[in-house]
């Protein structure tokens, strides 16, 4: 059941269960209390990412260093795995919080992922809980196997359901902010939190940046020599990463600010007061 998303929390014994419902309760039933200390030293956030840009990392670690000490509770671990989901608390502030995961399909948001972050919008509505997203998508999952999922239809309620929000939100990219499903993961729209920000190293694109570069250039990548098109690829995608990083989507206002990543707690803290 815990893998196909019919339950929340799955546990070993009956008084596990029984703290986690505790906890559960605690942070729905009691929205404010004490300011805890962060999980982990802000600056250690310096280096969650890693050098590759491609490369995996685990996003858990950067909600748990982020988010007060021992107040993350992750709720549908087992399914939806393409986005992670937990409610935990933000300098004694309850709050909702979904990270993208790209160790799974890195970062895309398929069929399953759509539905258990739907479903998690309308729990943070349901609550008063404000939502806070971590963004590091190359978008939605694409693909005849994909459509096959009815995907359309499980994106679409993504930004239904996010257009019925009445809780404030509050983004932050991590690394890549692509297309539809960067959206999807910022309410919508870049414009619909309360504030969208970045890591200094974050990519932004109508889609995946390689992808982008194959399809956009064909017909000069396909006229160039065998032996030189490579090279030309590599020129073409550092093009675009330049023309996409977050200081030139801060300078358009296309996001709000790029910040340091040890800034990050302090910055949703302020922006959700």
């Amino acid at each position: 059941l815990a893998k196909v998303g019919v339950v929340d929390v799955r546990v070993p014994d009956e008084a596990a269960a029984v703290e986690a419902a505790r906890h559960y309760l605690g942070l729905v039933g009691a929205p404010l209390v004490a300011p805890g200390r962060p999980g982990a030293e802000p600056q250690a956030l310096r280096q969650a990412l890693p050098e590759n840009r491609n490369a995996l990392y685990e996003p858990r670690r950067i909600v748990e260093a982020v988010m007060d000490a021992r107040s993350v509770l992750e709720l549908r671990r087992e399914w939806g795995t393409g986005v992670v989901t937990a409610l935990a608390r933000l300098a004694g502030r309850a709050v909702a919080v979904a990270a993208s995961n790209p160790r799974h399909l890195g970062g895309a948001l398929d069929a399953p992922a759509c539905d258990k972050l739907a479903r998690f919008i309308q729990l943070a509505d349901a609550h008063g809980l404000p939502l806070v997203t971590f963004v590091d998508t190359p978008g939605f999952m694409v693909g005849p196997e994909s459509e096959k999922t009815a995907m359309v239809r499980h994106a679409g309620r993504l930004f239904v359901n996010a257009a019925a929000l009445r809780v404030p939100v509050a983004s932050v990219v991590l690394r890549r902010g692509y297309g539809l499903g960067a959206m999807a993961l910022t309410a919508g729209h870049f414009h619909a939190p309360v504030a969208t920000c970045a890591w200094p190293n974050g990519e932004f694109g109508p889609m995946g940046l390689e992808g982008a570069v194959r399809l956009g250039f064909r017909k000069e990548l396909e006229a160039a020599p065998p032996g030189e098109r490579e090279a030309l690829f590599r020129r073409l995608l550092a093009a675009a990463v330049e023309r996409g990083e977050a200081l030139n989507m801060a300078s358009h206002l296309e996001i709000d600010d790029v910040i340091d990543p040890a800034d990050t707690r302090d910055w949703l803290a302020r922006v959700l007061t």
